[in-house]
């Protein structure tokens, strides 16, 4: 079974350019690749258009994704705040929002939930139901801290009930400055990733791949690529990630 997976770091949908607000940007831009799931990050309490709704409501009723779950993992002024965000065309469950904050970094988390995916049999053979693991991150900016935020998460008690063939996607904006925590946490950890990292920061002129998607168990990374669409440059100061898996 084919699953298309977008990953983005939506800046609270403020441009880095104009700096200015624009929720239907980034529905356009999400839209456009018709996901079964999106994985956001820095998604605001509130939407502007509608004073005490959520952020997410909004984006997710926009984009026909019935099921949504946010948290958020920063408080500013006026208690706004922001955080992650999963939208799913299936049932959402067991959500948890794991703390990754260090010391006295700035508060980070990662944003775990099941999904339960209707899977047809080959041959007549009747539908099946498979659970996929989502782990929806926002890593620090310090490379110590990225890592151990890393390893925070993989001894996580969620880690230890999962099996090593069970379906798991880990994405998010992981600020892989230099490319290495594949090479040095999620690979040793059992996670496939991909040779050619997509880059998507700044989304003006991208020249980092801060986000990245990796998978493990009975699941395998199709194609992963950033978005090109001029529309995603100006949406928000990352393009998104877009992911074709392949379900067993």
């Amino acid at each position: 079974m084919n699953i298309r997976v977008v990953t983005y770091n939506i800046h609270k949908c403020v441009g880095a350019v104009d700096r200015r607000y624009n929720l239907a940007r980034i529905v356009d831009v999400i839209r456009h690749y018709q996901p079964d799931l999106v994985l956001l990050q820095e998604v605001a309490r509130f939407s502007r258009e509608s004073s005490g709704v959520l952020q997410a409501d909004i984006l997710g009723d926009a984009l026909q994704l019935s099921h949504r779950i946010w948290i958020p993992n920063v408080r500013v002024q006026h208690a706004r705040g922001y955080g992650n965000a999963i939208l799913s065309r299936w049932p959402i469950s067991d959500a948890d929002n794991i703390n990754l904050t260090i010391g006295p970094k700035k508060r980070r988390s990662a944003l775990y939930s099941k999904v339960r995916i209707s899977v047809a049999g080959k041959g007549g053979a009747r539908v099946q139901t498979r659970t996929l693991h989502l782990f929806n991150l926002h890593l620090g900016l310090s490379g110590i801290e990225r890592r151990m935020q890393l390893k925070k998460l993989l001894s996580h008690a969620h880690f230890g009930r999962i099996s090593r063939t069970s379906p798991i996607v880990v994405a998010g904006d992981l600020n892989d400055v230099w490319g290495t925590l594949g090479r040095q946490v999620m690979r040793p950890a059992g996670f496939r990733g991909t040779d050619r990292k997509p880059q998507t920061f700044p989304a003006y002129a991208p020249v980092r791949a801060l986000d990245s998607l990796y998978v493990r168990g009975e699941i395998q990374i199709a194609s992963l690529m950033s978005s090109r669409l001029a529309l995603a440059r100006q949406a928000s100061d990352h393009l998104p990630l877009v992911a074709d898996l392949n379900l067993s």
